[in-house]
């Protein structure tokens, strides 16, 4: 079967930058499914896991949906409109009994400033490896070592005329609110610096962090990395300036 054009730039988009990124694992296609209907017959449902969990998988290779019902955690599954959140995490109480804080108003405002999708607004969730894209995905995850993060924000800031970058995050749904909800609700990239649930559920490493932006912002993304490739990039990896200072002083 002859691929999409969509199916073939992905494709190509994805290699490029773990090329040059020399990403340990895949950029993330997250789309948001309205309709059971819509989804894929060749995508493995998930059960009884939690959103970051898909995350993993798609990173590591997999097809998968997660729906609603089978969404193994009560706050990412209030935070994509799935059930309401329960009134103990609501109350700031269950962050005490997880040893996050000590005073439960801290948990509750934590919890009030979280962004969500309206409720019942989807029905499912489909997580894949962004090379295997045939339509634009709604936001593109990934999860790798912030220094290879650091160059898609610089590239992102490039394609919007310098502009800073300004993150959220409440160390609390790094994967769900930080970098799937508030890229997608706000048209923007964001940056997180994981969190206690998705570092407890799942193989993201202690030297690991997540970004998630629009698919719109790919192609710039990628065409200002083919930039830094040829020379910040290497140059900064070869650490010259540090290799100065050490012949200057000595230094080991």
């Amino acid at each position: 079967m002859k691929k999409s054009k969509t199916e073939m730039d992905y494709k190509k988009m994805t290699k490029s930058m773990k090329s040059l990124l020399k990403l340990s694992g895949y950029p993330v296609a997250v789309k948001f499914l309205t309709k059971k209907s819509e989804i894929p017959e060749d995508a493995e449902i998930l059960t009884k896991n939690r959103y970051c969990q898909a995350l993993m998988k798609a990173r590591n290779g997999k097809n998968v949906i997660l729906t609603g019902e089978e969404m193994n955690c009560p706050a990412a599954a209030s935070a994509f409109g799935f059930r309401p959140l329960p009134e103990k995490l609501k109350s700031g109480n269950g962050l005490i009994g997880f040893g996050i804080v000590s005073d439960p108003e801290v948990g509750k405002r934590m919890f009030e400033g979280m962004s969500r999708l309206e409720e019942k607004s989807i029905s499912a969730i489909h997580l894949f490896p962004l090379e295997k894209a045939n339509e634009d995905p709604d936001v593109i995850i990934v999860e790798d070592d912030p220094e290879k993060l650091m160059w898609i924000a610089l590239a992102y800031l490039h394609s919007t005329g310098g502009e800073r970058i300004e993150s959220s995050t409440a160390i609390l749904q790094a994967t769900c609110v930080d970098s799937t909800i508030i890229p997608f609700l706000e048209n923007r990239i964001n940056l997180s610096y994981g969190c206690y649930g998705c570092r407890d559920a799942t193989n993201l490493s202690e030297k690991e962090a997540v970004i998630g932006f629009p698919s719109s912002y790919l192609s710039p993304i990628m065409e200002h990395l083919t930039y830094l490739s040829k020379k910040a990039i290497p140059r900064s990896r070869d650490k010259g300036a540090l290799k100065t200072l050490k012949k200057h002083e000595n230094y080991e």
